[in-house]
């Protein structure tokens, strides 16, 4: 199969179009105070039982995966994860200068959040970007052995989610599962090895 090839501009624009949907997931998981698997998740719980800033916490977590992913997929693709881990963060933690919700309901929160973060991974994903964190991972296996990503990282996200439960009542933390499955559906759907070809290498 040919070798899919975006230029510059569309990468710029998929980039920040990506971002912007995961921050905007991210934002109805807080709202809600549910959490997801992944780095994103441990952000998030640490962030509501300590306080500090999830940008701080999420770019903190995801910066040992960079450097993993420079190793393994290159100079290019460690930075466009690295801007977009960055971006992340500080989108996420001016939101509420831009939204603010009266009224939740947490299965809502769980599905547009689950959603808008499984989407804006793909569109990451298909222009040689990840978040870091355990998407480094999931893509190095999905190259390595075929596995898709979504599949992989909804086995992580469980393990998350499972350990997450001595901290979350049991009925966030069945939220928050709902979420992460969506969000993983989104993923294992429209990211298979076979179907859309992207080489993350520089």
């Amino acid at each position: 199969m040919e070798k899919i090839k975006h230029s510059h501009k569309e990468d710029v624009i998929a980039i920040l179009t990506g971002t912007f949907l995961v921050s905007q997931g991210i934002f109805f998981l807080q709202a809600a105070h549910l959490l997801t698997g992944g780095t994103t998740g441990l952000a998030l719980l640490i962030s509501q039982m300590s306080g500090i800033s999830f940008g701080i916490l999420y770019f903190l977590c995801n910066l040992p995966f960079y450097a993993l992913a420079w190793q393994r997929f290159g100079k290019r693709f460690a930075l466009t994860s690295l801007i977009s881990g960055a971006l992340v963060s500080i989108m996420t933690d001016h939101l509420n200068m831009m939204i603010s919700v009266d009224h939740i309901n947490d299965i809502y929160c769980a599905v547009a959040g689950g959603l808008l973060m499984g989407l804006g991974m793909l569109i990451l994903f298909r222009h040689r970007s990840s978040l870091g964190g355990f998407n480094v991972l999931c893509l190095f296996i999905q190259e390595k052995f075929g596995i898709s990503v979504g599949k992989v990282q909804m086995a992580i996200d469980c393990c998350i989610l499972t350990a997450s439960f001595f901290f979350i009542t049991p009925w966030l933390l069945l939220v928050s599962v709902l979420g992460a499955v969506v969000l993983n559906i989104v993923l294992a759907m429209n990211h298979k090895p076979t179907r859309y070809i992207v080489t993350y290498g520089s």
